[in-house]
């Protein structure tokens, strides 16, 4: 938080508000006498009652109402990241069944709630944004209900206010208001008995709470002088009992909601009806028997990970990503085998199988039959509902191999880019086999999603077959479903055309020059530009994600591929890449208008020769596109290849983080028209 003061009363002389104007003055005043008369829940809650009931009648019978606020996918690449991180809870979480009064297991409660935020917190901070033993810049405390005050839980309950405490929060530390502002919360943990309903997510009654909490939050936020991120529009309210957790994602514009004094509880029901995406985790185990918190387990990661996204709120992203820490998986992963065969005598037996003192290894795949390998030859027979399809792969290659279809006539010669996934018999996949679930299954889905929306284009990959493998031998697999105890059984596999090298070896063969740089602008762009139409954004482009397809065509061209890490939904993620991911992209782990076209700058900007920084921080690669576009380093290093990518970038670097959309089409003509005559006709301008 730069450059605004923190208190909203306190005014200076070089202060900078963010409304000057008297038209916006008085709405400022106008929110806040909104948000006084704003108060009770229970009478908020009531004005839901009709619109709850027509929720769950929609939904299906054992279906939750809401979507969870997070995939799954996102919460096994945190676990990872956390891998190194130690959290630790001193004040131990009472068990409701052994406590000896309802009321010291309520007080005892809210002092390892208290303690669990701080930790959390604490941890979250050092960890990822922290620099030289920077202190916590924040401070955690209980909601008084009579007068929405912060006190500490001792002195809390010291004062005797247990029965008036509603709320835990994590709140931004101003020793000038020690009881806390609103504007200042991060998030709260409200404390309820018996959190779980019948449909695994919180009754109407504490979900109204929760959405009662997070529209104070979000227009005490609206009027704050603090400089939020771009994602100050969404809130986190925790939902724990003495065993379970869950958490409540409210985002919307308030700007929309209807500031009328007279009926605020009408105008707050409005906005979450109308205005208002709501997710909803499942609720799930936190605490141990022993009031331990299971922080390595899902109900804990999901709570501590709505806390890493409330603290980027604030504090933007993090020095450390957590790709970066993520990364660290795969080291202390070989690290760990390492240790596992120290001191063993772990040369190969004539089987080439390791060959322990006290581990004899069965050979499972001579009992099973033929293995399957992955190599020159092999053949992969995939499954689909409807049909059976085979690939022969031609070369083998990460992420993708190539290969060709087998006993199809209509393909015959035709090569395609199989991409295998992870074996579903590991139990504990590694950080590698997360990058295939996205290069396959999502990839799929993101294919798939494109051929229903009808976006055509000879710039984008065509998706050719997916499904599962079949293995050799019988399969066992329950006829429902399921997979039977062969290891490849169940193994997704994608396959998808045309196939071409990547940019990365044109330009490690010294084949990239300024000819084949402004076809490959214009040929990505056209490929954005068909994708955009339909809603997808690719979110992660670099030189291994554009190919250069020469085979039996009369003019080679490029296609945009790896659209694993694309953008569909509001809540889904781009890659991180510090070299390529767009400056929005970096600050908001979000896609704006203008980001796929900054990150195909960059690469046009390598790949024609533009230094390469080293970079280990996200901190440090803004500063480096800041600095580098300031002063205009990479608009004079695409000049020097052509005027058209000169003209190209700085039209990018207007755009760079605003909402405005790239006009695709007037590029598409101008990069079109420097490329050959002779190749002009050839090259397609939109999708």
């Amino acid at each position: 938080l730069t450059g605004k003061s923190p208190d909203l009363e306190s005014t200076g002389s070089g202060t900078t508000t963010k409304r000057s104007s008297v038209s916006s003055g008085s709405r400022s005043r106008t929110r806040r006498d909104f948000l006084t008369r704003f108060t009770n829940s229970e009478h908020f809650t009531d004005k839901l009652q009709d619109w709850f009931s027509l929720s769950l009648q929609n939904s299906e019978s054992d279906a939750p109402v809401f979507d969870p606020p997070f995939e799954l996918v996102e919460l096994q690449k945190f676990d990872y990241a956390l891998e190194g991180v130690s959290f630790q809870q001193l004040t131990r979480m009472p068990n409701a069944v052994y406590g000896s009064t309802s009321a010291s297991v309520e007080a005892n409660a809210y002092l390892a709630i208290e303690d669990f935020l701080h930790a959390t917190v604490k941890t979250l901070w050092e960890a990822f944004w922290s620099q030289e033993d920077e202190p916590v810049p924040f401070s955690v405390g209980c909601l008084y209900n009579q007068n929405l005050k912060f006190y500490q839980a001792e002195q809390a309950l010291a004062l005797g206010k247990l029965e008036d405490l509603s709320a835990t929060g994590v709140l931004l530390k101003n020793p000038r208001h020690p009881h806390g502002k609103w504007d200042h919360i991060l998030e709260l943990a409200l404390l309820r008995p018996d959190i779980e309903s019948d449909h695994h997510q919180p009754s109407l009654p504490l979900l109204g709470e929760a959405l009662f909490y997070a529209l104070r939050i979000l227009i005490a936020r609206s009027v704050s002088r603090l400089d939020f991120s771009q994602s100050s529009n969404c809130v986190f309210i925790l939902l724990v009992d003495t065993q379970h957790g869950g958490v409540v994602k409210v985002e919307g514009d308030v700007s929309k909601l209807d500031f009328d004094v007279s009926s605020v509880y009408d105008c707050a029901a409005e906005w979450i009806q109308k205005h208002s995406k709501i997710s909803v985790s499942p609720v799930d185990r936190i605490w141990n028997k022993l009031g331990n918190a299971n922080w390595g387990d899902i109900g804990t990661l999901q709570v501590v990970f709505a806390t890493y996204h409330s603290i980027m709120q604030f504090f933007g992203p993090p020095r450390h990503s957590i790709e970066d820490l993520a990364a660290d998986h795969t080291s202390r992963l070989h690290s760990r085998r390492q240790e596992r065969h120290l001191g063993e005598d772990t040369s190969l037996n004539e089987n080439g199988a390791f060959r322990s003192p006290e581990i004899v290894e069965v050979q499972e795949e001579e009992e099973r039959g033929e293995s399957m390998k992955l190599e020159v030859g092999s053949v992969l027979w995939l499954e689909d509902s409807n049909y059976q399809k085979g690939y022969q792969i031609s070369h083998v290659s990460l992420p993708h191999h190539i290969a060709s279809p087998v006993d199809d006539d209509d393909d015959s010669g035709r090569a395609v880019f199989l991409y295998v996934g992870s074996p579903p018999s590991q139990l504990e996949p590694a950080w590698e086999d997360m990058n295939l679930w996205y290069q396959v299954q999502r990839q799929t889905k993101i294919l798939s999603v494109m051929k229903q929306r009808g976006l055509s284009s000879k710039y984008l990959p065509e998706l050719h077959g997916s499904g599962r493998v079949i293995h050799p031998g019988q399969c066992q697999k329950p006829s429902s479903g399921g997979r039977c105890d062969h290891p490849w059984c169940g193994t997704p596999i994608l396959a998808t055309t045309p196939v071409g090298e990547t940019v990365a070896d044109l330009v490690n063969e010294g084949m990239f020059g300024p000819e084949e740089a402004i076809r490959c602008c214009h040929d990505c762009l056209s490929a954005l530009s068909s994708s955009s139409s339909g809603g997808i954004r690719h979110g992660d482009i670099r030189p291994e994600n554009v190919v250069y397809v020469t085979s039996g065509v009369r003019q080679p061209y490029f296609v945009l591929i790896g659209w694993g890490h694309a953008v569909l939904e509001e809540r889904d993620r781009p890659a991180m890449n510090l070299h390529f991911s767009s400056t929005y992209a970096l600050q908001e782990g979000k896609l704006c208008a203008a980001s796929d076209a900054e990150s195909l700058i960059y690469m046009l900007y390598f790949c024609c020769g533009g230094d390469l920084p080293d970079l280990d921080s996200v901190e440090g690669a803004l500063q480096w596109r800041e600095t580098s576009w300031s002063k205009r380093l990479i608009q004079q290093k695409l000049g020097d290849v052509s005027t058209i990518l000169k003209a190209f970038s700085d039209y990018v670097d207007s755009l760079c983080g605003t909402p405005y959309p790239l006009d695709c089409d007037i590029w598409l003509r101008r990069l079109k028209r420097n490329l050959s005559e002779d190749h002009g006709k050839d090259i397609e301008t939109s999708g």
